[in-house]
């Protein structure tokens, strides 16, 4: 029986997941996510598939992201018909992400044009519209964490809480029968222990191959106390001396909302009440309410707090929703007292470069990076301490203090990407996905450092690498 897996995103990058496995002739694809970046990295969305798409047979979808979701409507524009098995919460995330994703390639796209035009180049379509996302929507299949599902003949999916965002999953999948039988999981992206409103990532025992994440392969993240007391000192200190505004670019799905309990439950400590705090993302707001709606998938300390104050959710206590463009542009004539929390997380779209136009030349304002930035994002070129970012075609000085927080990521460590692994029983063969070379480098030294808990095999996927699932425990390239 021919069983292989081919490697064809978030491979040594950290964006556009995507992973096609063949089973007897059925094909399935784990995850189908957009690449992100710089203009000249997403421009690599309009090249073709590595497969037809109307030949393939169903998707597993790990989590709502769009660097995991984000080309699913393209999919579909091109052919795909079959099912999209994902948790019931990310199927409600990807409702509000991809419409949102749709209205920004549209908007992105007519800007390029217009650029293509005065350089006498001939137009570029846009990837999808808001038609091809109503289709990849009703190609959804919801399920719930733990239940298996039969996919195909000889293919079956168990989805387990991977605690990143709301609704991601690590895939285990059971192919084969009999002798021929291969258990792989799929990490998707892990979360971390600990971490605020959702649980921990489930451990699981057994696997005969793992695929997973290396995000931050090469890093440890402060301990939540100490990143508890990083924010308090650092909104103390803006709270005090500040005579402007505290702006966030914050991912809409996952760490706005962290940030929302996080302002609920500090509010007294960190002195807050003389602040006006915003939520100015359409789709942040619309994800608030998706994760309101989905409390049983909370962690118990979430829940405890939730029903020892009714009808005062952590969520919705302390915060303004700006919904309007107008709205929001009435929050640029304010010019001190404001904490603005708005997208795209790592400042390569939404209502954040507005904010920053305003405000980023500004000394007496700051700017709290409390994400992942990848490289050729606006975002990483501020950590990295570049003196201006290009906002609308104009420079804009950066003279808003800067602070970077690693530790409120929504991704596991080098320790706990350890600790995940090292719960598999018999070290099971392991490959290395969506991750920087670096990272992964850095977490293949750790892992063989300790020959006792070494996998048996070990690799970093390459774009367009084969693996014949047969050949394992070794891995055996096609």
């Amino acid at each position: 029986m021919e069983m292989t897996l081919r490697f064809l995103g978030a491979t040594q990058e950290v964006t556009g997941s995507c992973h096609l496995l063949t089973i007897d002739g059925k094909q399935v694809l784990l995850d189908c996510g957009l690449i992100q970046g710089g203009r000249a990295v997403e421009l690599r969305n309009h090249e073709p598939f590595a497969f037809e798409a109307n030949t393939i047979d169903a998707v597993v979808l790990s989590h709502a992201h769009i660097d995991h979701s984000g080309r699913l409507p393209l999919l579909a524009k091109l052919g795909f018909d079959g099912p999209i098995y994902t948790n019931k919460a990310t199927a409600e995330l990807c409702k509000v992400m991809l419409k949102d994703a749709a209205m920004l390639q549209q908007r992105d796209n007519e800007r390029l044009n217009k650029k293509r035009k005065k350089q006498q180049l001939e137009p570029i379509a846009a990837l999808f519209d808001e038609q091809d996302v109503d289709k990849a929507l009703s190609q959804f299949v919801p399920l719930d964490y733990q239940i298996d599902t039969q996919l195909a003949p000889h293919l079956s999916v168990t989805l387990f809480d991977a605690g990143h965002i709301l609704g991601s999953a690590i895939v285990a999948l059971q192919l084969g029968e009999g002798s021929q039988q291969k258990n792989i999981v799929f990490s998707g992206d892990l979360g971390r222990a600990g971490m605020p409103i959702l649980r921990d990532p489930t451990l699981i025992d057994n696997a005969d191959l793992v695929l997973m994440e290396s995000t931050y392969g090469n890093r440890l993240h402060r301990s939540w106390d100490e990143t508890i007391a990083e924010l308090k000192q650092i909104f103390a200190k803006a709270i005090t001396e500040s005579r402007g505004n505290i702006l966030l670019p914050a991912f809409s799905v996952g760490r706005a909302q962290e940030l929302l309990y996080l302002f609920h439950l500090y509010a007294k400590e960190w002195d807050l009440s003389r602040w006006k705090i915003c939520l100015d993302s359409p789709m942040a707001i619309e994800a608030t309410r998706v994760y309101i709606n989905n409390y049983p998938l909370m962690d118990e300390d979430f829940k405890r707090f939730t029903r020892m104050h009714p009808g005062e959710h952590p969520l919705l206590s302390n915060v303004e929703f700006t919904q309007s463009t107008d709205e929001s542009m009435l929050l640029n004539e304010v010019h001190k007292g404001l904490i603005i929390i708005a997208g795209s997380g790592m400042c390569n779209g939404g209502r954040i470069r507005c904010h920053f136009e305003h405000n980023l030349w500004r000394p007496e304002c700051d700017v709290i990076i409390c994400g992942y930035q990848a490289e050729g994002t606006p975002g990483r070129a501020l950590v990295d301490g570049q003196p201006e970012l290009t906002i609308r075609g104009k420079s804009v000085k950066v003279a808003a203090k800067l602070h970077t927080i690693g530790g409120l990521s929504a991704h596991a460590d080098q320790a706990e990407l350890l600790r995940w692994y090292r719960h598999f029983n018999h070290r099971p063969p392991l490959i290395l996905v969506h991750g920087e070379t670096l990272a992964q480098q850095g977490l293949v030294d750790a892992l063989q450092q300790d020959k006792s808990s070494a996998p048996q095999a070990l690799a970093i996927a390459a774009h367009g690498d084969k693996l014949d699932l047969n050949g394992l425990p070794q891995l055996v390239w096609c």
